[in-house]
C-alpha cells in the first residue's frame, strides 16, 4: 500500500451526523483533515486526478485559506465517484472519501446551476420509489417467483430467522441483478441456511446518495429501514450490495444499528467446506476478479472472493495488472452509477471501459465481480468495445450457483 500501511476498516469510524463544514474542528475525524501534508498523493492515485480542478489536496489548501466558496462553484467533484483510492494512499491516514468529499459534494451540488439529469432522477426516484431505477416497490420480490428455491418474505412469514438477507435495489430490479438474486437464494438454500428476505419492504440503503451527497434523503432511507428492521427477529444481515454494507457498518450506528452485518462474499466463504462438497460440475473458465472498491480498498476483503473462485471446479484465476489495492473503480460510485452521459458530454473515459481493457489483457474467458453495479457497467463496456464474445462478465455467486451439481 505504499507509504499508507494503515488499515482504512480500522480507522474509518460511525462519523457524526452533526458534522458540517463549519464545526469540522470540533470532532478529531475533521481535525486529521487539517493535518494534510499536500504531497498530492490523492489527485495522483485518483482515477479522474488528472481531470479535477479541485483534487482533496487542493481543496484542503483551500479551506486553509478560507477561500472554500471558488471551490464550491466547480463542477469538478462530480468526477468523484468514491472509489476511497485516496483514503487508501494517503499517508496521513486522512478518511478523504468519507469525511471531506461528502461535505465539499453537499455543497457542490447545492451550487450547480443544474444538476445532471440522470443523477437529479436517480436521487429522486430512491425518495419515491425507494430504488434509483422508479421501479415500483409492489415488483420489489417479483424475481422470488422465479428462484427456484423456496425464499421466505418476512411480511408473509415473520417467525424469527437465521439471517435477514438484504437483497438492495439492482439484485431485485435490473435483470442481470435478478440472475445474482437467484443464484445467491440457490445457494443459501443448498447450505441450508435459514434466511428470509424483507421483499416489498425494503427500500435502497441509501450509500451512494450520502457520497453523491443528498443528506436529507439518506436520513430519510435510514430511518426508514431501521423502523422496518425493528419489526422482526433475525440474528444477523447479509446484504448483496457492498454499497449497502458500508452504510449499515459505518453510518446507520449513528441511528442506532447494531446488528452482525456482512457482504455476500465473505459471509459464504465461511461455508467453504459445505461448498467444496456440492460444488461438482467442472465449469472449466479462466475468470480475472474485479476488486469492489467497498469490499477492498474500503474493507480489506480480498482475499475471501478469490477464496470462493479457486473452489470452483475447473476456473484458473488470473490477475489483472491493477488488483486489490490499486484496483481501478468500476465508475459506479459515489453517485457515478447516473453520471455515464454527464462523463460523455464531457468527453471523459468511462472507468468500466478502461477497466474492461485490462480485464480482456489477461486472456480471461470470465470477468468476476461482487457488486451488483458491475454486471451491467462491464457489460455495457464490453459491448462498446466490440469485446462482448471474448468474455463474459459473472457474479461470484453465479459461478458458483453454475458449478453446484444438479
Amino acid at each position: 500500500m505504499g507509504t499508507a500501511s494503515h488499515n482504512i476498516a480500522t480507522q474509518s469510524k460511525t462519523l457524526p451526523c452533526e458534522m458540517t463544514l463549519e464545526n469540522l474542528t470540533e470532532f478529531p475525524e475533521g481535525r486529521r483533515v487539517l493535518t494534510c501534508i499536500q504531497c498530492g498523493t490523492c489527485a495522483g492515485t485518483c482515477p479522474y486526478g488528472e481531470l479535477m480542478q479541485y483534487p482533496p489536496r487542493r481543496i484542503i489548501g483551500m479551506l486553509r485559506a478560507g477561500e472554500l466558496e471558488k471551490v464550491f462553484t466547480s463542477d469538478s467533484l462530480l468526477e468523484c465517484v468514491a472509489c476511497y483510492a485516496c483514503t487508501a494512499k494517503c499517508p496521513r491516514g486522512i478518511d478523504l472519501t468519507g469525511v471531506l468529499l461528502p461535505l465539499i459534494k453537499e455543497q457542490v451540488l447545492l451550487h450547480l446551476p443544474v444538476m445532471p439529469a440522470e443523477l437529479q432522477k436517480a436521487l429522486e426516484n430512491k425518495l419515491r420509489y425507494g430504488n434509483p431505477m422508479g421501479e415500483s416497490p409492489r415488483k420489489r420480490a417479483a424475481w422470488v417467483k422465479t428462484a427456484g428455491v423456496p425464499v421466505r418474505i418476512l411480511s408473509e412469514d415473520p417467525r424469527p430467522a437465521e439471517v435477514l438477507w438484504y437483497v438492495e435495489c439492482y439484485t431485485s430490479y435490473h435483470p442481470r441483478g435478478q440472475d445474482n438474486a437467484r443464484a445467491t437464494a440457490r445457494l443459501l438454500h443448498a447450505l441450508g441456511i435459514d434466511f428470509a428476505i424483507l421483499g416489498n419492504e425494503e427500500k435502497c440503503a441509501g450509500e451512494c446518495g450520502r457520497l453523491s451527497w443528498e443528506r436529507g434523503l439518506y436520513n430519510t432511507l435510514m430511518e426508514y429501514n431501521m423502523l422496518v428492521f425493528a419489526k422482526y427477529q433475525f440474528k444477523m444481515i447479509v446484504t448483496s450490495c457492498p454499497h449497502a454494507y458500508d452504510a449499515f457498518r459505518y453510518r446507520y450506528p449513528i441511528v442506532g444499528f447494531n446488528y452482525r452485518i456482512s457482504p455476500v462474499p465473505p459471509f459464504f466463504a465461511q461455508y467453504l467446506p459445505q461448498l467444496k462438497s456440492i460444488l461438482k460440475r467442472n465449469l472449466n473458465y479462466t475468470v480475472t476478479y474485479h476488486d469492489s472498491c467497498c469490499l477492498g480498498r474500503h474493507n480489506n476483503l480480498y482475499e475471501e472472493p478469490r477464496a470462493l473462485l479457486r473452489a470452483i471446479p475447473g476456473v484458473k484465476l488470473v490477475e489483472m495488472v491493477h488488483n486489490r489495492v490499486n484496483t481501478i473503480c468500476c465508475g459506479g460510485g459515489g453517485g457515478g452509477m447516473w453520471l455515464d452521459t454527464y462523463y460523455k458530454t464531457k468527453g471523459i473515459e468511462r472507468l468500466s471501459e478502461r477497466r474492461v481493457k485490462e480485464a480482456i489483457a489477461t486472456g480471461a474467458d470470465v470477468l468476476a465481480v461482487a457488486c451488483p453495479y458491475e454486471v451491467s457497467r462491464f457489460e455495457d463496456a464490453l459491448k462498446v468495445l466490440g469485446h462482448e464474445k471474448k468474455m463474459i462478465v459473472r457474479d461470484i455467486t453465479e459461478l458458483l450457483a453454475e458449478a453446484i451439481e444438479v
